[in-house]
């Protein structure tokens, strides 16, 4: 059986079920820049694939964490499954106070120290922009999913996903592509036995939600401001 999170290839989780039943679908992300040419790397692109004819596999409960180090949250980008727990250890020196009110699930954890941790639970699909209220360079996506069966793109936009035979939503998202734009992209496919293709999905770059954002309070950020203590 093949779980939630464990990677092969460039396939970020695969369909649970016996072995020779999934399907191999194949595809390929391109990433345009705004004046048309190719941007050098199409990666980071999430595609997945939704069932419609039945129930998707329940994702294995395991420890997510995002982890604040060297002002980064540890990785950039986190996929976990819809209901998940996210915890978020601060492992520097110094205050954080990490948040989120941009879509997805809507947070405030304060401010809480070097060694502590906090935890989130993630309960609506789709991307939750997470920030910190202390230090503006700090951003990270947490992409909520409600189907195991999604891909996670390299710099060449090659990806796969095995799933069983039947009819899916298929969904895509980038971060530096618009909201509107990912929504033209979401198609209903079906899936018969065999190998199978969803052709080439073409995105237009465009700033990401993280470029320029404000604080928890809407605001712009106090520049030089130190770090707060309690």
């Amino acid at each position: 059986m093949r779980h939630w999170g464990r990677v092969l290839l460039v396939v970020g989780a695969l369909a649970v079920g016996a072995a020779g039943q999934d399907v191999h679908v194949t595809g390929r992300v391109q990433v345009l820049q705004k004046k048309g040419t190719p941007a050098s790397s199409a990666a980071d692109v999430v595609v997945w694939l939704t069932p419609l004819d039945r129930a998707a596999p329940t994702a294995e409960q395991k420890e997510y964490k995002l982890t604040q180090h060297n002002k980064r949250f540890e990785p950039h980008l986190l996929i976990v499954p819809l209901g998940a727990s996210v915890q978020f250890p601060n492992k520097d020196p110094f205050f954080h106070n990490v948040f989120s009110v941009y879509e997805g699930t809507a947070f405030d954890l304060g401010l809480y120290e070097s060694g502590s941790s906090k935890v989130v639970h993630f309960n609506r699909p789709g991307p939750s922009y997470i920030f910190c209220n202390i230090h503006p360079e700090m951003s990270a996506v947490v992409l909520v999913l409600k189907t195991p069966y999604f891909a996670r793109t390299p710099a060449n936009g090659e990806f796969s996903i095995d799933v069983p035979a039947g009819e899916y939503e298929m969904g895509v998202w980038y971060e530096k592509a618009r909201r509107d734009d990912l929504k033209t992209l979401s198609r209903r496919v079906k899936i018969d036995a065999g190998e199978a293709s969803l052709g080439k999905i073409t995105l237009t770059m465009a700033p990401s939600p993280a470029e320029g954002h404000k604080n928890k309070y809407g605001q712009d950020y106090e520049k030089g401001a130190p770090y707060p203590v309690p």
